[in-house]
């Protein structure tokens, strides 16, 4: 038995017709475009993918070199 098969009727009313509710307009009337949901443009995808490798290469490596730095700082580091 479900949560809403043992709500209240009103309850049950209620949720029916929030469902039904207007498309959502965006801002200044226009119509929703998946390219408007980023701040970027795709126009060089070479450009882009090694944006991102970069972007992403460095996040990773920033515990690598966090590491390094100290073990060099304390002098059990290599070279």
């Amino acid at each position: 038995m479900t949560l809403l098969t043992r709500a209240s009727p009103a309850l049950r009313q209620s949720l029916a017709r929030s469902s039904a509710r207007a498309p959502v307009r965006f801002s200044h009337g226009h119509a929703y475009t998946p390219a408007d949901a980023v701040p970027f443009s795709f126009k060089s995808k070479g450009a882009f993918g090694a944006k991102v490798a970069t972007y992403l290469l460095t996040g990773f490596a920033i515990p690598f070199v966090a590491a390094w730095y100290q073990l060099k700082k304390s002098g059990a580091g290599g070279a």
